[in-house]
Formats: structure tokens, sequence, C-alpha cells
């Protein structure tokens, strides 16, 4: 059997399969179970082609393929969805993923390693404490509010307050209120600490890898931003340079053009939200203390905020972090601020 490609449209307990061969006939398009699966591709040549959607579990599965010989591609669900049709079903997807990974134009997403997935979720963990400790302060305040007590919108600044507003009498809490505020309070309390061990447990895995340490040393990344680029781009092999990781993260002007007139706009603001918006931190943050750098780094910034002016300037400064970010990882080099902003 001359393979072309294997498509899988991975499921919780049902997989379909797709065979497509080289003259781009379809050999066979079946359903096979979870406990199949593995059993059944055993029986293809080595080095076949298997490709996927990059989605839940994909990276488990890509691992326990490449174990066999096979050699994996997970594809964008956005790249595998124009080729599925106007009749969606399980077939027509698995076929769609074998069309999908001959195109030119498909960026391929790298096969996650155990230690990225680890940090990944020790990140998707702490984001979601964070999320609960916001609505938790929201909550908190719209509720007070409601009785004429209000508090400002900081986190740490709720927090000092609300232990006063509980005990002052003079206010016009009720005693219900009051002890709602209270429970709040205690909730408010664990979250900060069950997110401060959150964050100490990745700092912890990620300290002793030499990748980490390369990146902290530059400025605007934090362990935060370190950890997520490591648990993100890996190597950056799957990137040929930075400015198309930097085009991944969404941080390069959306382009509108036509008859040849190049018409450029806002941020794409394609890829990992959660990855641009941390990066983006990183540069508000040292663009905030720009006067106070006297580096090449400073004088680069400062010039480029009397050119652009100070927004444009920190999305400029992302899109610098991104592709020295990129750098770092996948040559194994460490940062020069000199070389960097020459």
């Amino acid at each position: 059997m001359n393979i072309k490609v294997v498509g899988i449209d991975i499921a919780k307990s049902v997989f379909q399969v797709c065979v497509l061969l080289h003259d781009n006939k379809v050999a066979w398009n079946r359903k096979i179970t979870r406990h199949d699966l593995m059993k059944k591709l055993s029986q293809l040549p080595d080095n076949t082609l298997i490709a996927m959607e990059a989605c839940a579990s994909s990276n488990h599965w890509a691992r326990q393929m490449q174990k066999h010989g096979f050699k994996v591609m997970l594809i964008p669900a956005q790249f595998v969805k124009p080729f599925v049709g106007h009749q969606k079903n399980d077939a027509n997807d698995a076929r769609a993923i074998c069309e999908a990974s001959q195109r030119p134009g498909v960026h391929p997403v790298q096969v996650k390693t155990i230690e990225q997935q680890d940090i990944k979720a020790l990140r998707n963990v702490r984001q979601r404490l964070i999320d609960n400790r916001i609505a938790l302060v929201n909550q908190s305040r719209a509720m007070a509010a409601e009785y004429g007590v209000i508090f400002p919108k900081h986190v740490a600044k709720f927090q000092e307050l609300l232990p006063l507003a509980i005990e002052d009498a003079s206010n016009q809490l009720s005693h219900v209120m009051r002890r709602l505020l209270l429970e709040n309070y205690d909730e408010l309390k664990q979250l900060n600490r069950d997110i401060q061990q959150v964050e100490y447990d990745l700092l912890e895995l990620c300290k002793t890898d030499r990748r980490f340490r390369a990146l902290r040393e530059v400025p605007g990344f934090g362990p935060i931003i370190s950890s997520a680029l490591i648990s993100e781009l890996g190597t950056g092999k799957q990137f040929s340079n930075g400015r198309q990781f930097s085009a991944w993260c969404g941080l390069v002007p959306k382009q509108h053009s036509s008859g040849g007139k190049s018409c450029l706009k806002g941020i794409t603001k394609n890829g990992n939200k959660q990855l641009r918006t941390l990066i983006l931190h990183g540069a508000r943050a040292v663009v905030r203390y720009a006067d106070k750098r006297q580096d090449k780094m400073g004088f680069w910034l400062r010039e480029l905020i009397v050119r652009r002016g100070k927004v444009k300037a920190i999305v400029a400064l992302a899109n610098k972090l991104c592709r020295i970010g990129w750098r770092l990882l996948s040559s194994g080099e460490q940062f020069d601020v000199n070389k960097a902003f020459a």
C-alpha cells in the first residue's frame, strides 16, 4: 500500500482514520476505537506521515506515534476547516485533515514534551486561580457598593481595606453582608496562598533549565513570561526565523492591500492570546522605565517613543522581544543587549 498520509480525527472513544494514497485516492476511511488505534496503526509502514488536528489529547497521541517510528504532523484547526466541505461529519473531517496536511501554507504545531505540558498545566491552573480571584473581588465590591461602601479596583488595596470596612460599625453594612464579606475575605486569602504555591512550583520546575535562565536575562521577561515561552515555543524549530514567531503571536500589522496599494492596520492578534498578552505586559513594564536605561535598548526606545508614540513603541518592543526570545530558545545563545539592539 503506497500511503501518502494518514489523517486521524481525534475523539474521546472512537477515532476516524482516513488513509490517503499517493494517487490521492482514499484507501479506506473508517472508525477505530481508542483501544485498537495503536494496534491498527502498527500495521502501517515506518515513517508513515500521520496528520491530526492540534486539539485536546493530540500531544499525547503524537508522542505515542513517534515512539512507533511514525512522522506526526499537528495541524491548527483553522487550516482544516476549509477542506471539510458543506457536510460536516467524522469521515469528512478525517479526509480534510489529509488534504490540509498537503497544503504548502500550513504551519504545523510542534509536539509538546512532557516537561512543556507540566509547565503549561501549572500556568493554566494559575490563570484559573487569578480569574477566580478577580471574580471574587468584583463580586465583593459590587455587593458592598449596594450598601454605600466603595472599594478601589486594585486587589491588594481591596484586601487591605476590606477588614477595616467589616469592622467599621459606622457604615451601612448589615450583619448578613459583613458575614458574607468576611467569608469572601477568607477565600481571597486562600486564593492568594494557592497562587503563590503554583508560582513557586512553576519556578522550581523551570529554574534548572538553561534556556529559562537565558530568557530571564531579557528585560521584561520574568518567570511567568519565560516559562510561557518555553511551554509554547519549545525549541522554536517550527519557525524559520523570529519574524515568523512574532507573526504567529499576532504582533505584526494586519494587511488589507489591493491593486498594488499597501494598507497596514493594527496588529493581527492571531495565535496565542495569553502569550501575546504576557509579552505586551512585559514590554509595557520596560517602556515605563525607558528614561532610566542608558544602554542601547534605552536609546532605541526613547527614539522610537519620540517618533511613533508610547503605545506603538510598546507593540514594537513586544515584537522585538518575541524575536529575541525565539533566538535564545532556538540557538542556545545568551542575551546581549548591544547585539540585540545594534
